[in-house]
């Protein structure tokens, strides 16, 4: 019997700075004993809950099933104790598998070692017993694992979530510098928009925060279009439940109101790729998007605004980038009345050049680079 077998207990990894937004969402989803830790989350789940966590959190990256948990001072006892695990019970000689293995304060240092390490243990369990060994696929695996070794504690758990979650599936078209879609859907989550009020994206790029607006308002599970998920292999996994748990997420899909969400960018390119992204999702085709700069946009009242201003890498390399972010304060100063701003500025320094004040600033990683989001309460109508 594998650990999470025994406990029910998990863990949700998740981008540094979400931790607790994090922590709420798998409350809401049904997991109790939560308790939040450095980039992930610890929490209780029954299967149902396990599978609803997987099919709708829009924040957390892998949710993991600790297999066994030791103490491990050495690759050759790493190896000696994997070999003998029941591999059996998760994979055949048929399928395919990737180990993603992290190491922090133990004897064994190298985490790409340690990885080959159980890997050289699984193939040989199986060369022993069944005279065949499963393939290793670093790319689409039937099987992902997940080797932690810290401070001489290994735990190898099984993805359930079968690769990162933040992969939702509608990015088809991109543009440079995309943002990854946790980091979109928390910028969602803490605008705290509900539709009460339009949502604009002045500068949309592929369409990343639209989408995750999108599904956020019309309550589309974030897994929607997955096609596979870890927990499909586990040895308990209760293929009815998850069709339960699949039918209840869909049928609580709500149509877009036309006109709610809006986005515009100077760029022919990016408002194309958004629309083939945004077209992916149910009621996708009724978010209005359109080329335009957004100097351009003569008035954006009672509007919550959400945008990642490019920092460089979508702008000419000889632009000024302070001119270009204060013409954007200025933009959103005396256009914008009685709307809220949340601008992500993936160079925090650039902040100081909008000329706004921030009613709060919140630290947040994108794609392992440190960004900040910025709330904006812009003024009343003159």
């Amino acid at each position: 019997m594998f650990t999470y077998q025994k406990t029910n207990r998990y863990f949700a990894q998740i981008a540094r700075g979400l931790e607790d937004p994090g922590a709420e969402e798998l409350t809401e989803l049904g997991a109790s004993e939560v308790k939040p830790a450095y980039r992930g989350i610890y929490f209780n789940a029954d299967k149902k809950t396990l599978y609803r966590i997987n099919y709708h959190s829009r924040l957390c990256t892998r949710i993991l099933a600790p297999l066994l948990q030791f103490d491990c001072h050495s690759t050759k006892y790493l190896y000696k104790t994997a070999i003998k695990m029941d591999w059996s019970q998760l994979l055949s000689s048929r399928n395919t598998f990737a180990i993603n293995a992290t190491t922090a304060n133990s004897n064994i240092r190298h985490s790409q070692y340690a990885g080959l390490t159980l890997k050289d243990a699984i193939a040989d369990h199986f060369l022993d017993k069944y005279d065949a060994r499963p393939s290793v696929d670093k790319r689409n695996p039937d099987v992902w694992l997940n080797l932690r070794i810290d401070r001489n504690k290994a735990t190898i758990s099984l993805d359930t979530s079968g690769g990162s979650l933040h992969r939702r599936g509608y990015r088809k078209e991109t543009v440079e510098a995309p943002m990854q879609e946790t980091v979109a859907a928390a910028i969602v989550r803490f605008s705290d928009w509900h539709g009460a009020q339009p949502l604009l994206d002045p500068m949309c790029g592929s369409g990343t925060l639209l989408c995750e607006a999108l599904m956020h308002y019309c309550s589309i599970p974030a897994a929607y279009l997955r096609r596979h998920f870890g927990f499909e292999m586990m040895p308990d996994f209760d293929a009815d439940a998850w069709k339960q748990v699949k039918k209840e997420g869909n049928s609580q899909i709500r149509r877009l109101p036309k006109g709610l969400i809006t986005g515009s960018d100077k760029d022919n390119q990016a408002i194309a790729a958004a629309k083939a992204n945004c077209g992916m999702l149910p009621h996708g085709e009724r978010i209005v998007l359109q080329t335009k700069k957004y100097q351009d946009i003569k008035s954006a009242a009672d509007t919550c605004i959400v945008s990642n201003p490019p920092y460089g890498l979508r702008l000419q390399r000889n632009q000024d980038m302070a001119g270009f972010i204060k013409k954007l304060g200025v933009f959103l100063k005396k256009r914008c009345p009685d709307s809220t701003a949340f601008l992500y500025f993936g160079n925090p320094d650039r902040m100081k050049d909008i000329g706004l004040k921030a009613a709060w600033k919140k630290p947040l990683m994108n794609g392992g680079l440190d960004g900040l989001l910025v709330k904006y309460k812009l003024g009343n109508r003159i």
